[in-house]
């Protein structure tokens, strides 16, 4: 049986939101996971190739997941909003998706800006299965609310990543709540460039114990 994909348009604080749903391929789903992608004002979209491999990943381990636009990119409605917005954008999708699926445990992830959306959304919500944060951007905002987040953590980072540097993500990641997990991956930039094959796998090995 081939994945079942679905294009959407779901109801979000600002409008609209353009989203795509995708069930696992060839068996049945263990959970669900919104995924988010990077800055919107900087040419972040559901179709950046970061989030693409993600997403495959994700799937690979069972995962049903909604991929959307955040306001204001694409054919979603409304206009950027800061972070603040799309944290609700995010939230809205996560209830749209929860509902479609009541039955299975759910889950977020991210890249870059989309870390920093899912993580301030999750550490808020009650029985979310992890957070995953890929290329969490450290060279912007803080990471204090991470220090008291006792939701499960995985971050998947490019050992020379510009936006997140490793010196200053291990001495950020050494003061956030357990439980957590930091995976370094040996690739050329922000966004994987030769290591996107990896990335891949390290997203489905990782998550594979928690669902």
């Amino acid at each position: 049986m081939p994945r079942r994909i679905e294009t959407h348009l779901l109801p979000g604080p600002a409008g609209r939101l353009e989203a795509l749903l995708e069930e696992p391929e060839d068996q049945e789903p263990r959970f669900a996971t919104v995924l988010c992608h990077p800055h919107p004002l900087y040419g972040g979209t559901m179709h950046n190739k970061v989030v693409y491999r993600m997403a495959r990943g994700l799937r690979a381990a069972q995962a049903v997941v909604l991929r959307f636009n955040f306001r204001g990119v694409g054919a979603s409605e409304g206009e950027h909003a800061y972070l603040a917005g799309e944290v609700e954008d995010a939230r809205a999708a996560l209830d749209w998706l929860r509902a479609r699926y009541p039955q299975l445990p759910f889950a977020l992830a991210g890249f870059s800006f989309g870390s920093r959306v899912i993580t301030q959304l999750g550490c808020a919500l009650a029985g979310v299965r992890f957070l995953m944060a890929v290329g969490f951007p450290t060279s912007r905002d803080g990471a204090d609310y991470l220090e008291t987040c006792t939701a499960p953590k995985i971050f998947i980072q490019s050992t020379h990543d510009q936006f997140g540097p490793r010196p200053e993500l291990e001495t950020a990641y050494a003061k956030f709540a357990e439980p957590k997990q930091l995976i370094w991956i040996e690739a050329a930039d922000h966004f994987f460039a030769s290591a996107l094959d990896q990335l891949e796998q390290e997203v489905k090995t990782s998550v594979a114990t928690r669902t």
